[in-house]
């Protein structure tokens, strides 16, 4: 039997390919082995998104090629953004490699790679048209059992100045409710428990379908159709966080009071710039009017620091925001020029030292206000989805609550009480930390 090693690089919707291409392998015969060195294919799905993330890439084929080295009996192929974007300059760049996929090869993976084996691949690139995936095909879920991703669209329609991702990933595309339906029923019939709805713009779900169908519609198909305890929503546009969306949640506890809303910046200046759709202003009635639904949401958000012609009012504005908006978690990154973009051209670029300098005064405040969040737990008795022992120590279980998403948000660690990964149970809060929670389990959810 043959074997395959993949890495998966960048975010969640990455993920997922992967999971589509490990499925397809596995139903052909390949057998998934964790040890690079036992591996007869190495297989590297990349994000190509920003710049950081391209570096990544690059050491990460290079550490598997000389894997290939010691024995090039074994073949190296790359997947996805990194491929999309770059196409055939990574041909000279990187000989070790046997072959390029873009990430519309998802469903054509095993072919190519069978021609590959039998020495009959002509281009060492393929780009091929636009795909979307579906309910049909094999899908190996790489996380644990208990919590799943859910890709309901590909591509996106914004064009924000900054982002390569249309070009990348093409324009939206929506599944339709009916397909979403079939996978999330298997994931649930698999053991999922918490099911997180990604896209690169939830809020533009069924914009390009003739159904007409919506975000909401889909959530409501969901919760009538499964019985899924936690529904997580993940990349939602401001201006698309709508009304009806928050009624909905306000009435359906199995929709977790959790939104994640990349704002990007919070300056009307730099969002024009930016080509974002919305002011400083619409941010503020956003947060009033999601917090009026919902009093006690979690909100994530990612700011982006160093954008050119950033001024230092726009950076004290930022810091405002923060303090006054309290947001329950933030990320923050530093602008860098991608080849291609818009904003390439901008005047005003800030320097790299300029924007280290910004993105630390930025955290440094949300540092401040997410200590002073957490404590609004300690004492509450909240329901914890149990991933299982900590990483920390053996000695402690670690778990998450509705307000901490996974892989990227803080968790709570379980200093008494006896549970199974997958669990919901209920646990008392006792401390908290800036991004982390303790307590201990009192019953079953």
């Amino acid at each position: 039997m043959v074997s395959l090693h993949l890495v998966s690089l960048g975010c969640p919707k990455n993920l997922v390919d992967s999971e589509l291409m490990l499925g397809l392998l596995e139903q052909a015969g390949w057998q998934i082995v964790e040890d690079a060195h036992q591996a007869d294919l190495l297989l590297i799905n990349t994000c190509g998104f920003i710049q950081s993330a391209v570096e990544e890439a690059i050491d990460e084929i290079l550490e598997l090629s000389e894997v290939k080295r010691e024995d090039p009996g074994k073949s190296l192929v790359v997947t996805g953004c990194l491929v999309q974007r770059y196409g055939a300059e990574l041909m000279a760049e990187l000989p070790e490699v046997d072959l390029f996929l873009g990430t519309e090869a998802v469903p054509d993976i095993v072919a190519r790679i069978t021609a590959l084996r039998q020495g009959k691949v002509e281009d060492r690139v393929w780009i091929p048209g636009r795909f979307l995936m579906d309910s049909s095909l094999p899908r190996r879920i790489s996380t644990p059992f208990y919590r799943s991703w859910l890709k309901i669209t590909e591509g996106c329609d914004n064009r924000c100045s900054y982002c390569m991702i249309p070009s990348i990933r093409g324009d939206l595309r929506s599944r339709s409710m009916d397909d979403l339906l079939v996978e999330a029923v298997r994931l649930e019939q698999s053991g999922v428990r918490e099911l997180s709805l990604i896209a690169q713009d939830l809020t533009a779900y069924g914009n390009d379908l003739v159904s007409g169908a919506t975000l909401s519609d889909l959530l409501e198909v969901l919760l009538k159709r499964t019985s899924l305890p936690w529904l997580r929503l993940l990349y939602l546009y401001p201006t698309g966080v709508d009304e009806r969306l928050l009624e909905l949640m306000a009435r359906e506890e199995r929709i977790l009071p959790y939104l994640d809303i990349p704002m990007q910046h919070v300056s009307s200046t730099v969002l024009r710039r930016m080509n974002r759709r919305y002011t400083t202003g619409d941010l503020y009635s956003m947060i009033d009017l999601i917090r009026g639904y919902l009093p006690e949401v979690a909100l994530r958000t990612t700011m982006m620091v160093g954008f050119p012609g950033e001024t230092e009012a726009d950076v004290r504005e930022l810091e405002a925001f923060l303090r006054t908006a309290r947001i329950d978690h933030v990320g923050t990154f530093i602008y860098a020029n991608e080849p291609g973009a818009p904003s390439e051209q901008f005047d005003g670029q800030v320097d790299a030292e300029e924007g280290e300098e910004r993105m630390a005064r930025i955290m440094a405040v949300q540092s401040e206000v997410s200590a002073e969040i957490q404590q609004r737990y300690v004492g509450r008795v909240e329901p914890v989805l149990l991933e299982g022992l900590s990483r920390e120590s053996d000695l402690l279980l670690e778990g998450r609550t509705r307000f901490q998403a996974p892989d990227i948000d803080g968790c709570v660690y379980i200093t008494d009480g006896e549970a199974n990964p997958g669990d919901i149970v209920q646990v008392r809060i006792s401390e908290a930390q800036i991004y982390d929670l303790v307590g201990e389990i009192v019953g079953r959810a």
